[in-house]
């Protein structure tokens, strides 16, 4: 059987082909489906390695359409680049390196998301886009105001043009923001309809339903964390899916010698930041009897290191909890989290 390692990319990949004769065979072709079916649509079943990227899957499939066995690795599983120099890299030495790990066995499996998944996690990066479109207008039309010594009210951005009105904005300032305010006008819309879509996902589909019973969780965070973890199965624990989504602290020990320092932030950027802000929510809004026995474990945390950091701790347990949720086809049962003050103080 032949080895083929592919470094793909937007325009070009490379191919290092292995065969069973122990040539090296080496193209580069554009990245297109048609260049991968002139090349591999007459060639016996061969075993091929890529790694994850924007690119994979759909490259994947459509090898997989031309009946070859497709490895979809993990890129930060370093001994798949074992043989690759540290001091020269290249698409061709990538290609290399693949085709020799193909052949070695040397690589760790990249999870493949389901289509649903990953239609989910499209419409959370559309929303995601206008969101911090909005916010990068806001955040300039108030620069410009404090240029005139004008200021806005504080208040949700859904309803900032409303705070607008208030201010007697000069002639020639609203002629500065008036494009601006027209553009913002239709991201409020936009971003309405995308909110209206999510709690219907949430609606129909049982999984995000369930995780919204959760307190301070709602349908945006709940479909963002089903859309990242994907299966519950591929997780060995909560502590583990902590620490995939970037949440749990950097570590440097040597010996005698422990420091933990900041969250690692690796994983899902926008998981995270959603949970940390549920977390925020939950401490700080939310006034339901279910919240509190995780509002009393944070302010704990709050009283001994701050309200930072203890909100940070809330965002990490929410994410183990969500986790076990997803394994265990269950809704959110504060009763878990009690101590026995928490109970005594509930009956009171």
């Amino acid at each position: 059987m032949e080895h083929i390692g592919i470094d793909a990319h937007k325009n070009q990949s490379q191919i290092c082909i292995l065969t069973s004769d122990g040539e090296l065979i080496e193209k580069r072709i554009i990245t297109e489906r048609n260049r991968f079916a002139a090349v591999f649509g007459s060639r016996s079943r061969a075993r091929i390695l890529i790694e994850a990227s924007t690119e994979s899957e759909w490259v994947a499939r459509c090898l997989e359409g031309l009946g070859h066995e497709v490895i979809v690795a993990d890129p930060n599983y370093l001994p798949m680049y074992g043989q690759r120099s540290r001091r020269v890299k290249t698409d061709r030495r990538d290609a290399r390196a693949l085709a020799e790990a193909c052949r070695k066995g040397i690589y760790r499996l990249a999870h493949r998301t389901s289509d649903e998944r990953r239609h989910l996690r499209g419409l959370l990066a559309a929303r995601e886009a206008l969101v911090r479109t909005r916010a990068r207008y806001i955040s300039l039309i108030r620069a410009l105001l404090r240029r005139e010594g004008l200021r806005v009210r504080s208040g949700s951005a859904e309803r900032f043009i409303e705070r607008l009105e208030d201010v007697e904005v000069p002639a020639l300032i609203r002629q500065e923001i008036g494009p601006l305010l027209a553009v913002m006008d239709h991201l409020d819309t936009q971003i309405a309809l995308a909110d209206r879509e999510m709690t219907t996902l949430a609606s129909q589909e049982g999984e995000i339903r369930r995780l919204c019973t959760v307190p301070g969780v709602g349908p945006v965070t709940a479909t963002s964390v089903v859309a990242t973890l994907d299966t519950a199965e591929r997780f060995r624990g909560a502590h583990q899916v902590e620490a995939y989504l970037g949440l749990v602290p950097r570590e440097r020990s040597s010996g005698e010698k422990q420091h933990k320092g900041r969250i690692t932030k690796s994983g899902n950027n926008r998981t995270r930041y959603l949970l940390v802000e549920a977390a925020w929510v939950l401490l700080s809004r939310v006034k339901q009897t279910q919240a509190q026995p995780l509002q009393a474990w944070a302010e704990r945390i709050a009283a001994r290191r701050g309200k930072r950091i203890a909100v940070v701790a809330l965002a990490r347990r929410l994410a183990g909890i969500l986790y076990a949720m997803m394994r265990d086809g269950t809704e959110f049962d504060a009763g878990q989290f009690m101590t026995a003050t928490d109970r005594k103080r509930l009956t009171a």
